[in-house]
């Protein structure tokens, strides 16, 4: 075989293989085009999420409420604890919890016999302290007459002197004890202190009761005050007249308060400041129950959107914002918070004033979801008014 014509069928054998391997590829890149959907149709057959106007907020700014936390008990601003003054069997003890009273009001007494009968001993020992001063007296006046008529010296008118003295001193001790003694008598009968109603009824009639047991407590619930403990930095900020909203057990309805009074001092060991809150009186509203809420100690404007619509669920914050009728997550850095006709808002860093953002209703959406919002209505059209004024 010709050498040259053996070269020629080999370079034709490579350029037939070459082009089987270039039609196999094509016919394969053809066949992997009719299985891939076209873009226009994967994006038609993509799920558009309508979105409620109630599901949205524009990041704006606002002046902030600044707010802190407060929590504690309400307390009555007046309150008495009667007790027993003296010793002895209790008696005509009749009241009960939640009866009213009225100050001076006899809520029970003491059995009196006791003190009634060391009143008369002392009153008669002061009787006879003064009958040793009338004594005293004539014996003084007399020796001042025989000291006039040189009878007698003037010593002996002084021990006179010295003994009417001594008599009318003993007078006024026997008198003193008298009173004491009066007063103790006094203190058998327990009298209510203040208006009020009986909180506790701490003894039982016929109980022998010492000096200083306990017998009704009292609390007058027509006026309320909360005492809440703040942290060293939070109380800097309070200042006395500022407002507050405090959600108490049992009450529907947000209850107004307002800081009256400040501790100026701080607590041994946990150093919170105590701050004293009048509470606008309600029906309902009693003494020891929980509230909580919020205390406004200042406004800041600041770029700042609802609450509900930052999201916690990765390890950063974000907001989900619509860009371009998608969905973007956005990461933000918060700061303070505070009110805004009455829902509670936060200042972020990271999205644009006037994004759309999703609230808390509208859910977590996958980013670059399809989204449609709802279109504001357009403003009525003046044509009527203009050809009626032409």
């Amino acid at each position: 075989m010709n050498p040259s014509f053996s070269r020629g069928l080999v370079r034709a054998l490579l350029l037939l293989a070459v082009l089987a391997a270039v039609l196999l590829g094509w016919r394969g890149y053809q066949a992997r085009q009719a299985k891939a959907p076209a873009p226009a149709a994967a994006a038609a057959s993509a799920p558009v999420i309508e979105l409620a106007a109630t599901d949205l907020a524009h990041a704006r700014q606002v002046a902030l409420g600044t707010d802190i936390p407060i929590t504690g008990t309400l307390k009555a601003v007046r309150s008495a604890l009667v007790k027993a003054r003296v010793p002895g069997e209790l008696q005509g003890l009749t009241v009960r919890e939640g009866d009213r009273v009225r100050a001076g009001q006899v809520l029970a007494r003491i059995e009196p016999t006791e003190y009634s009968e060391r009143l008369r001993q002392t009153q008669q020992q002061a009787d006879a302290a003064r009958a040793q001063v009338d004594i005293a007296q004539r014996q003084y006046d007399n020796n001042a007459a025989l000291v006039n008529q040189g009878f007698i010296s003037r010593t002996a008118l002084d021990n006179s002197l010295a003994s009417l003295e001594a008599a009318r001193a003993n007078h006024r001790a026997a008198q003193a004890g008298v009173e004491v003694v009066r007063k103790s008598l006094a203190d058998t009968v327990l009298r209510a202190p203040i208006d009020g109603q009986i909180a506790q009824r701490l003894a039982q009639p016929g109980e022998r009761v010492a000096t200083e047991a306990r017998i009704v407590e009292i609390v007058d619930a027509s006026e309320l005050e909360l005492e809440a403990a703040l942290s060293p930095a939070d109380s800097v900020a309070v200042r006395v007249g500022q407002s507050a909203h405090l959600d108490i057990e049992g009450v529907t309805q947000p209850v107004a308060a307002r800081v009256v009074r400040i501790n100026p001092s701080a607590q041994p060991g946990s150093r919170s400041v105590l701050v004293y809150l009048s509470v606008a009186p309600q029906p309902g509203l009693r003494q020891g129950l929980f509230a909580q809420g919020q205390l406004a100690t200042g406004e800041q404007q600041a770029l700042a959107v609802p609450l509900s619509a930052v999201r916690t669920d990765k390890p950063a914050p974000y907001v989900q914002v619509v860009a371009g009728e998608r969905i973007a997550h956005r990461p933000v850095r918060l700061g303070v918070r505070g009110r805004v006709d009455g829902e509670p808002w936060v200042q972020v860093e990271g999205v644009d004033a006037g994004a759309t953002v999703l609230r808390g209703s509208a859910g977590v959406l996958r980013e670059g979801t399809a989204t449609r919002v709802p279109t504001p209505p357009a403003p009525a059209s003046s044509a009527p008014a203009e050809a009626a004024r032409s």
